[in-house]
């Protein structure tokens, strides 16, 4: 009765001692004898009442059953644990007199279905537990029976199989040891085993099933740790194996246990780590020929054929250049007699991804890297505390930041924090920059300012090459300007800590992609890096990132400084001319010519957000700087209508708004379509020549409502742009909002201490309830960030199935836990994600359906959400949008008439795709606007639901839909998004002229 695949398989089932098994009629009896033994269990003892000589066994319990019969597994041929033994009875003979009734079964018509489809089974009833290593051949063996089953935590790393028996037994397969055990034995070697029966521990490679790695290399940066997460489990649920490669390129080359094979438990609670933990260490011998055969050997014999490195610059270098050696390596390790030319056969090519981890964004060809925005954060807070002590007594900070040929943490910390002047490598300052310098100074201090901050970065040179150093700078403001100065060199601290959420969001995004690329990558394809422009993630020539990025260092040092600037991308150059533009006061000579100058009103319109100062102040200097008035409606359209609330804004009052929170102006919910008569004569009666308006969905729809009201009211006959500010990141027209940043900081700030109380207790779910209105972009990004269990979102709903179905992945993960694993679990709730199933009652039911296995609480951040202090992602993208609207303002005026007929005049201004643009309110309002729920019809993050239910074991693999192909990534890099582009090809934008001219007397 025992098939040759059940004779291997039995060798490898160990669990608990005995049980005893009864069947109600012959069927059953037969069947379930035959399910077992088809699971490797062996037939041995068998008795028969009508025939008792003819037994095997005989006991005192054998005359209550018609049949009986014995199975087990040998005890010598266990691995771990003792036999099992199962005696299964069969009874329906007629009892003796004062004999108890047989139990009463309830017989399943087929094992081919499940109980439920909603209940986890491991939480149905008691299980028998068998232990197997091979849980492959169990997972075989059913399938080919047609057996149902449940794999845990899914199929592609399971640890754990459930199954029924005829006889309605849960059955447990699992590949953890006896912990009670006292038997240790090894696994057997691959000769010990059957070749034609089980696979050899190392399978070979195939299309289907790739073996792919993941290293750090270099520096570390926050974020690292979440881009090996995003490795290991997307590599896992798309069916392949994930490896670590332990401290960096030193690892790859020693191999052994520095090359781990990993599972999905292993990476839990990654996200929220700093640094790296899997290590990562220079390796002089990876620079050579040799440690390169070594590590090429190490690849092979442990079957890897895809590899992933997460680094600088010169770890991407070191990547390429392996992989371009790769022939050439295997060739001398076979000739060399290290690998057989079998062994070498099935990895003729290997495929390589590259993730750029640097705190200084020095990598050509993305807007960012893993880790640059949480560098940047350190920067800013560290800006932040020095700028109190500064102005309490009118003293000069020097802040030393990170960034030997590279100026991005320079030029944004001082767009962030409103720095008086920067230095940078790629645009050192010209002769006589100290007198320069001291005469921007000294117009702030004449202006009313009390503090200075001057950023240098550590690689600033002067046009000789000359290194300019934090004392320099120093000696210079005490012996020019006698100001009480002093240094900071921030150092390392701008390297630890965990990752900010837009890190944490990059790397898991990129980690998935990366996998993605190598999965589909074509035999001589290049390699790509994975690079991120605007807000779409692409993918670039590994080899050309790395020699625009050497090619800055060469232009600088060949004294090609345009040249060096024109490598970068193209917003750093846009973020140092918005610097200029909105620090330096103009001359008045720089001014426009009176005639050309404007009368702008700015409006804040709804909730308050992180970056709204930010903008109005850079919106305020810009309009200074070009000799225009701009004038603050401040309590938003009530405070115009009710108390005539319009001040001009000056370059004093606003100078210390970009470090600010909430709205230094006053924001409304209400909209003027109240009083449209009033708001219109007080629009004619201060002549605004253009309205910016920075809110949320409340501004879009005043924006909205001023454009229908210019046939009756001529005053709104002005250019209007609105810049979206609000944390649920809901406004038409773009996938990017000012104030969600600082939200979605806020939020993981708030989990990741939760969590903490969490992991304590080992025993509790916390349900977090998150803002966002009828938009789940914060949900859904948070849980990205956070690494939420569940997510739930209005756009989705919640159903009571799928609520049972999270309660049974909690059973599941805090039965595998056994208390050991000290990551604590998160559900996120949209406010409005559900009118029925609050956030109380979520977690009622979970406590309910738990029974005393684990516990739940709720909590709800509330207005905490909103944040303090700006991030400075809100901060710099506040600059530059806003002096974009500015500009737009400036091109799209003319008379009344004309403005009326234009309908690229009233306009949102937002990121889309890989591009900044302008899209005209007349689109928006007819094709891309959900009025009822407040919100856009289309949002570009509901795409990656898939990916954050993946990634936190909710979902076992991705859907078709969750990924798009490899040649729409690519149209992806090309695209623009729908609307107006800010900048037309051949022509120079509007207001870059005077940058220009301030950028060659300034700097």
């Amino acid at each position: 009765m025992v098939t040759p695949d059940a004779q291997n398989l039995h060798n490898y089932l160990a669990g608990v001692s005995f049980i005893s098994l009864v069947a109600p009629d012959e069927d059953l009896f037969y069947e379930t004898i035959t399910y077992y033994t088809d699971l490797g269990f062996l037939e041995t003892l068998v008795y028969d009442r009508a025939n008792p000589t003819a037994g095997k066994h005989q006991d005192d319990l054998c005359f209550l059953s018609d049949r009986e019969t014995w199975l087990h597994t040998d005890p010598e041929q266990e691995n771990q644990g003792t036999a099992i033994t199962i005696k299964i009875r069969l009874v329906t003979a007629t009892r003796l007199e004062g004999e108890p009734s047989s139990p009463k079964l309830l017989r399943r018509s087929s094992t081919l279905h499940p109980p439920t489809d909603i209940r986890d089974w491991r939480g149905a009833k008691q299980a028998l537990v068998l232990f197997s290593p091979k849980l492959d051949k169990i997972i075989e063996l059913l399938q080919k029976k047609g057996y149902a089953y449940q794999a845990q935590p899914n199929e592609h790393a399971p640890f754990e199989i459930y199954t029924y028996d005829p006889l309605s037994t849960l059955v447990g397969f699992t590949s953890k040891p006896n912990p009670f055990t006292t038997i240790v034995k090894s696994l057997p070697t691959a000769s010990q085993q059957n070749p034609t029966i089980l696979p050899s521990v190392e399978p070979t490679l195939d299309a289907k099933r790739r073996k792919i790695a993941v290293m750090t290399s270099g520096g570390d940066s926050p974020g690292m740790n979440g881009a090996v997460r995003a490795v290991v489990r997307t590599a896992i649920a798309m069916g392949h194996d994930a490896y670590c490669i332990y401290e960096g390129y030193e690892g790859l080359v020693q191999g052994g246990d520095l090359i781990k094979k990993m599972g999905w438990e292993d990476v839990r609670g990654w996200l929220s780590e700093g640094g790296t933990l899997i290590g990562t260490a220079r390796s002089a011998a990876f620079r050579q020929r040799y440690g390169r055969l070594a590590a090429a050997k190490n690849l092979v014999i442990n079957g890897i054929d895809g590899l992933i490195v997460c680094g600088g610059d010169g770890s991407l270098t070191g990547a390429d250049l392996f992989r371009e050696e790769w022939p050439g390596l295997l060739e001398e390790l076979i000739n060399n007699e290290e690998i057989t030319k079998e062994q070498a056969e099935p990895f003729q090519t290997l495929n390589i991804a590259g993730l750029v981890g640097s705190i200084d964004n020095d990598m050509s060809c993305t807007d960012a890297t893993i880790g640059a925005y949480s560098s940047l954060a350190r920067i800013c807070q560290a800006v932040d505390y020095i700028d109190a002590t500064a102005a309490s007594h009118q003293r000069a900070f020097i802040i030393e930041v990170m960034g030997r040929h590279c100026g991005w943490l320079a030029v944004m910390s001082g767009v962030s924090t409103g720095a008086d002047y920067i230095f940078i490598p790629e645009k050192p300052p010209g002769e006589g920059w100290e007198k320069q310098m001291c005469d921007i100074i000294a117009r702030h201090r004449k202006l009313g300012k009390r503090k200075t901050i001057v950023i240098v970065a550590e690689g600033a040179i002067d046009r000789d090459l000359k290194p300019i150093t934090s004392e320099y700078v120093k000696k210079v403001l005490v012996d020019v300007l006698k100001l009480d100065t002093r240094v900071t060199c921030l150092g390392h601290v701008q390297r630890g800590g965990t990752a900010v959420a837009y890190d944490r969001m990059l790397a898991s995004l990129q980690g998935v992609e990366a996998v993605r690329a190598i999965v589909n990558a074509k035999p001589g394809s290049p390699s790509p890096m994975i690079a991120i422009t605007e807000n779409k993630i692409t993918r670039k020539p590994l080899v050309e990132a790395v020699r625009m990025t050497k090619g800055v260092a060469e232009a600088i040092k060949n004294k090609e400084f345009d040249r060096a600037m024109k490598l970068r991308d193209a917003e750093f150059d846009e973020y140092y001319r918005a610097f200029i533009a909105t620090t330096v006061p103009g001359k008045e000579k720089e001014r426009l010519p009176e005639e050309k100058r404007k009368r702008y009103a700015i409006v804040h319109v709804g909730a308050p957000a992180g970056g709204m100062n930010a903008a109005t102040r850079a919106a305020a200097l810009y309009c200074i700087s070009r000799g225009h008035r701009a004038f603050a409606i401040h309590n938003g359209f009530p405070g115009l209508v009710r108390h005539d609330s319009v001040r001009e804004l000056t370059w004093l009052g606003v100078e210390g708004w970009a470090i600010r929170g909430g709205s230094e102006i006053g924001t409304n919910r209400t909209e003027p379509g109240v009083d449209l008569g009033m708001v219109a004569w007080y629009f004619q009666k201060y002549q605004f020549d253009g309205l910016l308006l920075i809110g949320g969905f409340e501004a879009y729809k005043s924006l909205s409502e001023l454009r229908g009201a210019r046939q009756s009211y001529p005053a709104f006959r002005i250019p209007m742009v609105c810049l979206p500010a609000t944390i649920s990141n809901n406004v038409p027209g773009t996938e990017y909002s000012i104030g969600s940043d600082t939200c979605l900081n806020a939020l993981i700030d708030y989990c990741d201490a939760i969590k903490q109380s969490a992991s304590a207790s080992r025993r509790r779910v916390f349900v977090v309830e998150c803002q966002g209105g009828r938009s789940g972009y914060v949900a859904t990004m948070g849980g990205l960030s956070t690494g939420a269990l569940a997510v739930y979102t209005p756009e989705e709903g919640i159903k009571l199935e799928t609520l049972m179905k999270d309660i049974n992945t909690l059973r599941g993960s805090f039965a595998n836990d056994q208390g050991m694993n000290r990551a604590g679990k998160i559900i996120l709730r949209n406010e409005k994600a559900s009118a029925t199933y609050t956030t109380e009652i979520i977690a009622n039911m979970i406590r309910e359906e738990a029974q005393g296995r684990f516990e739940s609480r709720t909590s709800i951040p509330g207005h905490v959400q909103q944040g303090g202090t700006p991030s400075p992602m809100d901060r710099v993208r506040a600059v530059r949008l806003a002096t974009k609207c500015i500009q737009y303002l400036e091109t799209h005026g003319g008379t009344k008439a004309e403005v009326h007929d234009n309908p690229e005049s009233a306009a949102v201004i937002g990121i889309k795709g890989a591009a900044v643009v302008f899209t005209p309110m007349a689109i928006l309002e007819a094709t891309d606007t959900d009025w009822e729920n407040r919100r856009p019809k289309q949002a570009y993050w509901r795409n990656l639901r898939g990916i954050v239910d993946v990634l936190s074991g909710r979902k076992q693999t991705f859907d078709a839909a969750d990924l798009v192909d490899d040649n729409e990534i690519q149209e992806q890099t090309q695209e623009h998004g729908q609307g107006q582009a800010q900048e037309e090809p051949g022509q120079e934008p509007t207001g870059e002229r005077v940058g220009e001219e301030q950028i060659q007397g300034v700097a």
